[in-house]
């Protein structure tokens, strides 16, 4: 079934999925978007939850179900656009590139997919921003950006501060977990974060895991690090409590 909805001269477009919460389509800027939205009840904390550089995919709608059945809403962003779920590198690449280089635009689809989850029913007066490798990149960008959160959740996803940019406008705190064998992500990037932060006098929260590569949550994958996976889901199941 598949409810139209226009607020605020927004179109929002609901696919309901039996148990799997819905498929939400909304435009920023023009262009068409699908995140997908769970609540398990109405006002429920809301998570802003960010991909992966391939896409939105099955892997977020499995991590929000997850947090559904906590007791969590859960808004799962498109960064790419409407059907855009790149499976080639060298895809991922070219998209996840462009908007390392058109920060605006990053921060842009960010409040874009915060309006879509607040007209979807989220709650965004009661939320945080999480996300996972790229997406971990994009919610430390959204912290820079001032954006009025409670807090923001990276899973081994980029740590470095563009030149030019700071923490000055970050509102709530900030939760990074990464994997001690992350090649892509050094440690030194880790510590001049946690510099970065401490400087800026933002509440933050850093933990490292031993042995864990890069996209250690990613079940299936050869990076899963099992061991490290619950640890950090319960890590950040107890900072939603507190936060939240």
């Amino acid at each position: 079934m598949k409810v139209v909805v226009l607020l605020s001269g927004v179109l929002v477009s609901v696919q309901v999925v039996a148990n799997e919460g819905k498929a939400i389509h909304y435009q920023v800027n023009g262009a068409d978007y699908e995140g997908y939205y769970i609540a398990p009840k109405k006002d429920a904390p809301l998570v802003l939850m960010v991909h992966d550089w391939d896409g939105l995919t099955d892997y977020e709608k499995k991590r929000a179900q997850m947090l559904a059945e906590k007791g969590y809403a859960v808004f799962a962003v498109d960064m790419f656009g409407a059907g855009i779920r790149p499976a080639k590198v060298e895809d991922r690449r070219k998209l996840t590139g462009a908007l390392y280089q058109d920060r605006n635009k990053m921060r842009s689809l960010m409040q874009g997919a915060l309006a879509a989850a607040k007209q979807a029913g989220g709650n965004t007066s009661d939320a945080v921003a999480m996300g996972y490798c790229f997406g971990g990149t994009v919610v430390l960008e959204f912290a820079r950006s001032g954006a009025d959160l409670k807090g923001f959740v990276t899973f081994h996803g980029g740590l470095a501060t563009p030149e030019g940019q700071n923490y000055s406008q970050t509102k709530g705190n900030i939760l990074v977990f990464h994997g001690a064998a992350d090649t892509s992500v050094t440690m030194d990037d880790f510590v001049t974060l946690n510099q970065t932060l401490e400087a800026a006098e933002i509440p933050n929260e850093m933990v490292v895991y031993s042995g864990a590569p890069h996209a250690f949550t990613v079940f299936g994958s050869e990076r899963y690090r099992e061991d490290a996976d619950r640890k950090s889901w319960q890590r950040f199941l107890a900072y939603l409590s507190e936060a939240l």
